[in-house]
């Protein structure tokens, strides 16, 4: 059974009860290894930005500098998507930016878990950004807001085909935010885990195993390399989508 789980690349996505909580309501409810590694997260995020800027200085140190480089890489980002006015959602694209990233990088050290290769946790996330522009979109512009969905400049005889397709593009977005995402960590993880399991069974083959076990372990060096490259990627792509969708609540005319 141990040997098993050391090769099976789904054993490292399953989801473990720590704390049962009862069922109230009739709803089970439980602290898993997937609460417990969000929490620490966020905990991780919260302290690293708390000594960042504990002793600002006029020269920044490395973990200051490395806090300041976060604040306007993302800040840049913001503007250059959504505009001065897109700074006031700069707290919640900063946040989701730094969580997917640290979540990344927290699933690439072996024995952990990895968050964002759960689509309930991607699909939260997306949620919670297009509830902010559909909710920010009607408190700011009205039913104006619902010009998203009507194209300038097209045909009359051509409007009800485009509005639909608009809504159905609209509400694809959650869908394709969290699914990208998901199965980006999804796949990146299952393919390191299948070329290390080649290297541990090769291994077990005496001389001639440990000589072809070269070609996996290559590999799964290459692959690590790699996975890092797309855990910094998507964390990037999570945030400039997100960007751009809170522009069209902004700005929701075409």
């Amino acid at each position: 059974m141990a040997s098993g789980s050391v090769i099976d690349p789904i054993h490292q996505f399953q989801i473990h009860k720590i704390v049962d909580l009862g069922a109230p309501g009739g709803v089970q409810l439980a602290f898993t290894n997937s609460a417990a590694f969000m929490f620490g997260i966020v905990a991780l995020i919260f302290f690293f930005l708390t000594f960042a800027t504990r002793g600002r200085t006029l020269v920044p140190g490395r973990i200051q500098s490395m806090a300041e480089m976060s604040y306007e890489f993302v800040a840049s980002m913001v503007r250059s998507t959504a505009g001065n006015e897109g700074m006031k959602f700069f707290p919640l694209v900063f946040s989701l930016f730094m969580f997917v990233l640290v979540a990344n990088f927290v699933g690439m050290i072996p024995y952990t878990f990895t968050v964002t290769s759960h689509l309930i946790v991607t699909a939260a996330l997306a949620l919670i950004v297009i509830l902010t522009v559909i909710i920010y979109g009607f408190v700011r512009h009205g039913t104006h807001f619902l010009h998203l969905f009507v194209p300038s400049g097209v045909p009359a005889f051509l409007l009800p085909f485009m509005v639909v397709i608009e809504v159905i593009s609209f509400l694809s977005r959650p869908i394709s935010l969290s699914l990208r995402l998901f199965a980006n960590m999804l796949a990146g993880h299952i393919a390191m885990k299948v070329f290390a399991g080649f290297i541990v069974m090769m291994s077990a083959s005496g001389l001639f195993g440990l000589l072809g076990g070269a070609l996996p372990l290559i590999m799964v060096v290459a692959l690590t390399a790699l996975e890092f490259l797309v855990a910094a990627l998507q964390a990037y792509v999570f945030a400039v989508l997100t960007c751009i969708y809170l522009n069209d609540a902004l700005h929701p005319g075409h």
